[in-house]
């Protein structure tokens, strides 16, 4: 599978969905972008709460989600 096709989500170094940032996008630049947007949004102390990295997952032919990158 090309990581230029599918459907991708952003999640937390946990592996779950990210709690703001869930839901699905249709390119991994589209995911970038809207983490990159929010993250600019939020105040240094908030970031400091929150996780400092944000994964993205592609859904896979069967329908599981495999991690591709953390950022």
């Amino acid at each position: 599978m090309s990581n230029d096709a599918g459907l991708y989500r952003l999640v937390g170094l946990d592996g779950r969905p990210h709690p703001v940032l869930d839901t699905p996008y249709e390119s991994i630049d589209s995911a970038m972008w809207a983490a990159k947007d929010w993250c600019s949004r939020q105040s240094p102390k908030d970031l400091e709460s929150l996780e400092q990295s944000i994964g993205i997952e592609v859904m896979t032919t069967n329908g599981s989600w495999r991690t591709i990158r953390y950022s």
